[in-house]
């Protein structure tokens, strides 16, 4: 194992223990750290339901503690770890912060721009680009996301089957 991918796990397990941060609020399971110069400077996880905000991705809060954290909104030599695939908005907080690394676990299928639907970090008509690495501890990532939603099917469907058995016994 390369030292490269041996920094990246490292870092990424970091982002997982965000990610558990957040599914512990009931919170979608992503978390995100920004290192720079080897040191964490920023981490977050999503918190959307808990602030009834669209814009309170693990990735955007992640970046702006690391832009107050640094006093400048430019993070060029930072990278960004994040357990689930960007989405196009925080794809384009990357480039606007001037990210210069994205390392993420799990593809998304359903919204990731870095790599699946289209690749906005490293996309040359930009005047930034980020260099993105996928898939690191991508099973664990993805694990933590696919064992999230299966247990919120399986509450819907024992809510479901218990109207359905309260129905029943009012007839």
């Amino acid at each position: 194992m390369g030292d490269n991918l041996k920094k990246d796990e490292f870092y990424m397990l970091e982002a997982i223990k965000e990610a558990k941060k957040a599914e512990a609020k009931e919170e979608v399971p992503i978390g995100a750290v920004v290192v720079l110069n080897g040191e964490i400077i920023a981490r977050a996880h999503n918190l959307r339901e808990t602030k009834q905000n669209a814009l309170a991705h693990a990735e955007l809060l992640a970046i702006d503690q690391a832009c107050q954290e640094l006093g400048t909104w430019r993070l060029e030599n930072a990278s960004l770890y994040v357990t689930l695939e960007p989405c196009p908005m925080c794809a384009g907080a990357v480039i606007l912060s001037r990210i210069g690394r994205v390392v993420y676990g799990a593809k998304d299928p359903k919204g990731g721009c870095a790599g699946t639907f289209m690749n906005l970090p490293e996309d040359e008509r930009f005047n930034h680009r980020s260099e993105v690495v996928s898939g690191v501890l991508e099973k664990e990532c993805g694990e933590l996301l696919s064992s999230f939603f299966r247990e919120i099917r399986k509450r819907k469907k024992n809510e479901k089957q218990r109207l359905i058995s309260e129905n029943d016994a009012l007839q």
